[in-house]
């Protein structure tokens, strides 16, 4: 005969914790989270509010979820971490690193004393978040020199084209390449090249701001993106960058060799980051045929 006692047990033994929350945020059971790999015992949760063992922002955080589920009625299915900073008293000992959950909500259909409540199953899912985000990573940039990639640039230019459009908040884009690469490859070999294109990506790296987005576009060009700058703004930062590119290939590789560029930034009748970038481009070409080793601004 199956019994309620059966019914704890099998509860009891769910890999998974599984909490019964209430709409104010106190813990009225705990059941489950019996893979140990992953989780500790809940048990000294039962009668505390999240509001006494979590910091408030987190807390709140967790309220809003349980509103949600109950506004809806409807299975909630959210992905949060936890560190040891959010929770209270535990923020020294904790994990180094936030700990991913896919939290798995539902309402239920009757009062836990007195209050509305939920069933809240967390999931653990810290090492497929770091596998998605592994795989993220490599989508988005270049194998050689660990740069964004041209999905990552046009992804970021759409972005930046929504707020330019909404908000009329400005981005200016750099496209430059080496001058004499090629004489560089036919001289020196191709593995040369390559130093050549990985010490660029240092030297952006260590010259530009971190706000900049630097992606490889293909080849030995490249494209800055530079968030809420006018053109005149990174035309200086610019002119850093054509500055230190050539004392540092010299000093690091003791190869000879400039750049050239071209910088624009977003318009009023863009509709596309393919506008920008053909003007940047077009800038590229004309500081190419005027003498190279210079930026010129469309």
């Amino acid at each position: 005969m199956f019994t309620l006692q059966n019914l704890r047990s099998i509860l009891s033994a769910l890999p998974d914790p599984t909490f019964v929350l209430t709409r104010s945020g106190r813990y009225a059971s705990v059941f489950g989270g019996k893979d140990h790999r992953h989780y500790h015992d809940g048990s000294g949760l039962i009668g505390k509010s999240m509001f006494d063992v979590l910091i408030e922002e987190k807390a709140a955080w967790f309220a809003s979820e349980i509103a949600t589920a109950l506004a809806t009625r409807a299975l909630h299915i959210i992905e949060y971490s936890l560190s040891g900073s959010d929770v209270k008293g535990l923020q020294s000992e904790g994990p180094d690193e936030p700990i991913w959950f896919e939290g798995r909500v539902q309402a239920l259909d009757f009062p836990v004393d007195g209050e509305d409540a939920v069933v809240w199953v967390a999931s653990n899912i810290t090492d497929k978040n770091a596998t998605q985000q592994k795989l993220r990573h490599m989508s988005e940039t270049d194998a050689l020199t660990g740069l964004y990639n041209r999905r990552k640039l046009i992804e970021t230019l759409d972005d930046r084209l929504g707020e330019f459009s909404r908000d009329r908040v400005p981005t200016a884009v750099l496209i430059f390449d080496l001058d004499n690469f090629k004489r560089i490859n036919d001289e020196s070999g191709h593995h040369a090249g390559d130093d050549v294109l990985v010490e660029i990506a240092n030297i952006c790296r260590q010259n530009l701001r971190k706000t900049d987005l630097v992606a490889r576009l293909g080849g030995d060009e490249f494209v800055v993106v530079m968030p809420g700058t006018q053109q005149a703004d990174a035309l200086v930062i610019a002119e850093r960058l054509r500055d230190r590119v050539p004392i540092t290939l010299r000093q690091t590789l003791r190869q000879e060799s400039t750049i050239s560029a071209g910088l624009s930034e977003f318009w009023l009748p863009d509709r596309s980051s393919d506008d920008v970038l053909k003007r940047a481009d077009a800038g590229l070409y004309m500081s190419k045929r005027t003498g190279r080793n210079r930026i010129s601004s469309l």
